[in-house]
């Protein structure tokens, strides 16, 4: 905690204490309905509606999909129960609720998420598609439910600035998808009432996150998004005259996103899912401000372009990102029902109109339905004019301390490894980051191999979260069984390794990487670890040296995390495994130092081990291949992968 931050929070506690016993539901200002709205976003462009009718006619039905679970619907939904565990959240008051605490609020990111209302952009959505009354009604069903059971400022709703500044960009986006002040919904007197107190509670919410901004926040992208969502509903709603005051989020947004990316494109928090979840919230204020014939600056820009161009950087043939650091699947606002939609390959259809970017376009592959929303009808010519221009994606963020080894890059043989050479995460607790110094990736030819086996969940389910974010959980070396940086908590970390890049060179034969972590000095008996990978682009062999200097005895293990759909199988000469995808295969040729173990374990719970989860709250299992020896002294091993 920095010098600045330990009066900023008491002042805010001794606030939030009085404000609790202080009145607070005043009354809010009319808004002045004769202003002239600029919408920002496409309220019918060129898509196919089936599926936007079909996913609205569920939500109607009364069932939602949170997380990949099927949710029924009450009616009127029970907005402050976790649809996960079925608990209740006290509507006590907000900014004092721990909603961290399982046994009083269950997962809370299951609650907020259904809280967040993309499903109400889903229902305008359909509305603006079909026209159908249906729709609307039970849009309005759900916001007048919501206002009278979550009450100003009191349960989990209302418990950090974060979640109503989402609620407000999918408020803003469902507004604008009816049709503004002059919807028909709004046209008879009960319709009227309903704007009304939909505008109150978008008044609230404004002024609600511009008070509680997340400043000095270890949930670093917090503050980004609530400039983000502010800043939206001044440029939806410019009904009253606070409004003007509201804007002043977008310096927030220029000053947060500057610091919180790398020069080089890399976020920060060391997590590739925010990275993505930040671009969201920045494109769409961008957008917004580019509707009123404002622009962010040049500087705020090229930073996007950036971090669009390190998406770019390590995704594969096949569309994969590896899952580096945290994610909770966050979307700011669900645009695309599409059953394909990739969220990556979206944001660099989006960059790529933005920033006339073909090379953003060759690896989005399609335009996608949610830049179709955001650019209307002319997203598809647009998309199809851009200047073919070759321009090769960068392999090298040393800011952020990735590089990409590989060949035949976006072509059917490609092999793409992606190393991590970074620090462990943004500032002092690192919250989003993982113990994955010198851990990589594999793909060949866009099919995943060796893989970052993700997040899983945050909350309730704590020796879950500390297994995803350890060092055993990633393809890396791990000394004694503990990890490179020590845990404190679900968001903490007591001690950091540092690591860095010490070698790279790339030539038309081979891509040579080295770099080290300093997590295990802090042993009784110091332990560096070194890595050294070098890919022969000709004979597609990849060859991996960990170097351990150290004096004692110690417990290595090197562990490889295999995708869910790789087979494991002993090599023909039982020297090795060959992992098998479909028709392509790899290799793997592990260390024989003389006496040593080796354990392929598949959804173990005792280990843990041999568990991949590709969303929030959900695992399967998958294999993880263990290596152990006990070694003594200066030790060095190799692997090696034939692709």
């Amino acid at each position: 905690m920095g010098p600045a931050e330990i009066p900023h929070r008491l002042a805010r506690a001794l606030a939030t204490q009085l404000e609790q016993v202080a009145p607070w539901d005043r009354d809010v200002p009319l808004p002045d309905l004769r202003v002239a709205e600029q919408p920002w976003i496409e309220v019918n462009p060129a898509v196919d509606p089936s599926p936007y009718l079909a996913a609205a006619d569920r939500i109607v039905a009364g069932r939602l999909d949170v997380f990949g679970l099927d949710v029924a619907l009450e009616s009127p939904p029970r907005w402050n129960r976790d649809p996960r565990t079925g608990i209740d959240a006290p509507l006590s008051f907000g900014k004092l609720l721990n909603y961290r605490d399982p046994r009083l609020v269950g997962d809370v990111r299951c609650l907020w998420e259904l809280n967040r209302h993309s499903h109400l952009v889903t229902l305008a959505q359909a509305f603006a598609l079909s026209g159908e009354e249906k729709y609307v009604a039970t849009l309005k069903a759900h916001l007048d439910s919501w206002i009278a059971a979550c009450p100003y400022r009191l349960g989990p709703n209302w418990a950090n600035a974060l979640e109503p500044a989402i609620r407000l960009i999918n408020w803003a986006a469902a507004w604008q998808f009816l049709g503004g002040l002059s919807s028909p919904c709004f046209a008879d007197s009960a319709g009227a009432a309903f704007r009304q107190r939909w505008l109150e509670s978008i008044h609230r919410h404004a002024n609600f996150v511009r008070g509680f901004f997340s400043r000095h926040s270890s949930a670093n992208n917090h503050l980004i998004g609530e400039a983000a969502g502010l800043y939206v509903a001044a440029r939806t709603w410019p009904l009253w005259p606070e409004t003007r005051r509201w804007l002043s989020a977008a310096a927030i947004i220029e000053r947060e996103t500057l610091r919180q990316n790398a020069g080089d494109g890399v976020n920060l928090e060391q997590a590739v899912s925010y990275q993505q979840f930040e671009l969201d919230l920045v494109l769409l204020a961008m957008l917004a401000a580019r509707a009123h014939g404002a622009r962010f600056s040049a500087a705020l820009e090229a930073r996007i372009e950036a971090m669009i161009e390190f998406i770019a950087g390590i995704m594969d043939a096949g569309g994969h990102v590896p899952a580096i650091g945290d994610s909770d699947d966050g979307f700011v606002v669900k645009l695309s029902q599409e059953t394909d939609f990739c969220r990556y390959r979206s944001v660099l259809a989006t960059g790529a109109l933005l920033f006339d970017r073909d090379d953003f376009r060759a690896r989005a592959g399609r335009l996608d339905d949610k830049t179709r929303w955001l650019f209307g009808k002319r997203a598809d010519a647009a998309f199809a004019a851009l200047a073919r221009k070759r321009r090769p994606a960068r392999r090298l963020f040393p800011d952020g301390g990735y590089y990409v080894l590989g060949c035949n890059f976006e072509l059917p043989a490609e092999i793409r490894l992606v190393v991590d050479a970074g620090p462990l995460g943004y500032n002092t607790i690192a919250a989003h980051g993982h113990a994955d110094a010198l851990a990589f990736t594999l793909s060949v030819g866009g099919v995943e191999f060796l893989v970052d086996p993700g997040t899983f969940t945050y909350h309730p389910d704590g020796p879950w979260r500390a297994y995803f974010r350890s060092t055993g959980a990633h393809n890396t070396a791990r000394i004694d069984g503990q990890d490179q940086s020590e845990q404190g908590g679900s968001f903490m970390w007591l001690r950091k390794a540092n690591a860095a890049c010490s070698f790279w060179n790339s030539t038309l034969l081979q891509d040579v990487f080295e770099g080290w972590h300093d997590g295990y000095l802090r042993l009784a008996d110091p332990v560096l670890h070194r890595r050294r990978i070098t890919l022969d682009k000709q004979t597609r062999r990849i060859v991996i040296d960990d170097t351990l200097t150290m004096m004692e005895e110690h417990e290595i293990e090197l562990r490889f995390h295999c995708a869910e759909n790789v087979s494991v199988h002993a090599a023909a000469d039982q020297d090795g495994y060959e992992l098998r995808c479909g028709s392509s295969k790899v290799g793997l040729r592990l260390p024989r130092p003389g006496t040593f173990r080796v354990q392929t374990l598949h959804g173990d719970y005792e280990s843990p081990a041999g568990w991949i989860s590709r969303g929030y709250a959900r695992i399967e299992p998958t294999t993880t291949i263990v290596w152990r020896a006990r070694l003594r002294g200066r030790t060095r091993l190799r692997s090696e992968l034939q692709c």
